[in-house]
């Protein structure tokens, strides 16, 4: 067994997403790492930071570049980061007379959040279209069913009749309205990183915002000031990762509790028992409802990592290394989950 089941062999056919897990792989990391001091290399060349010749031979040594995992791996447990001994790595690489040109004015942490947030940038994407497709198949289950009746349920007892549209309302409504804030929380979110030391690019001079803003164009990134110990910005796009699995586990905890009543709704392709073969369990909802509770539990741990000391925190940092790729991974797999579910839906209502 592996630490996570979202990377587990097994457990990750149902609680793993590969797409999303695919963005905070190791090679996906160095990848992001490498397009920063490219597009740095760039950046500083155009404003007169080094010479034009040796950001063609840091760009050329970049594209060509392999590191030494086994290096890295050794460097991460000296250095807390990996950075300092990449960029050894790719100062090598470059070589004489152009290889301490990398990095220049750029600090570990620099590195690691602006690579974060391009990999970020593909997550949200991911999420977009499956929270799309989801928000369609309950649109499709209310036009199919929408008109059929129900008993409506107040604190787990029988109240009044109800339609299946009302039900099917309170699914998709929340979920339309976390569209909204995934647009509206990206333009914060997707956002360069660039401070130097502590922050003030005090190496680049009067010339620091014009690199900046020239990063953050190479990246496809907005332009922002630098955000080293203020992460209210990944604070908030975890809190919208746990309204969404929490809205997705409603759905979840509804449609167990109505195929336990056995007559409001008919799903294909439940799971089995392996001591009662008559059984169809609703894994795919009881899924949902583990995925919310587990994203509402890893919440706390982020707002705890907004706590960062002075100018940058080594403890706060790693925290959210901890939390958030498995708070996003989870995500993905409870929109790919409540699509799938909806989708299984053969009757609702009567």
């Amino acid at each position: 067994m592996t630490v996570s089941p979202f990377d587990h062999p097994l457990l990750s056919a149902l609680l793993g997403d590969e797409e999303a897990s695919r963005h905070f792989s190791v090679e996906a990391e160095i990848e992001a790492m490498l397009a920063f001091e490219r597009a740095l290399a760039e950046a500083e060349a155009e404003n007169g930071i080094i010479a034009r010749d040796a950001a063609v031979a840091i760009m050329a040594a970049i594209a060509a570049f392999r590191p030494d995992t086994a290096l890295l791996r050794a460097g991460v447990a000296k250095d807390g980061v990996m950075v300092p001994e990449l960029v050894r790595q790719i100062r090598a690489a470059v070589g004489e007379p152009h290889g301490d040109k990398v990095h220049v004015g750029a600090t570990s942490q620099d590195v690691i959040d602006t690579g974060l947030v391009l990999r970020l940038k593909s997550v949200v994407e991911h999420l977009g279209l499956l929270l799309t497709e989801t928000i369609i198949r309950l649109v499709s289950l209310e036009e199919r069913f929408g008109g059929r009746a129900l008993t409506g349920m107040t604190r787990m007892q029988p109240a009044i009749p109800i339609h299946v549209a009302d039900r099917v309302t309170a699914w998709r409504a929340p979920l339309q309205r976390h569209q909204e804030r995934l647009s509206e929380q990206s333009r914060r979110l997707l956002v360069v990183q660039f401070g130097g030391a502590a922050g003030t690019l005090e190496k680049l001079g009067d010339k620091g915002p014009a690199v900046r803003a020239a990063l953050a164009v190479k990246l496809g990134l907005a332009d922002a000031p630098q955000w080293h110990s203020q992460r209210d910005a990944l604070g908030d796009f975890a809190g919208l990762m746990s309204l969404l699995t929490g809205s997705l586990g409603k759905f979840g905890q509804d449609t167990a509790l109505m195929a336990t009543a056995g007559t409001d709704i008919a799903l294909s392709g439940g799971g089995g028992s392996s001591a009662m073969p008559h059984k169809q369990n609703p894994v795919k909802a009881e899924a949902l409802v583990a995925l919310a509770r587990f994203n509402a539990t890893q919440l706390s741990g982020m707002h705890q990592a907004l706590v960062h000391e002075q100018e940058r925190s080594g403890a706060a940092w790693t925290l959210e290394w901890l939390l958030l790729p498995q708070m996003a991974v989870a995500t993905a797999a409870s929109l790919r989950l409540a699509a799938e579910l909806a989708a299984q839906v053969e009757s609702l209502g009567h």
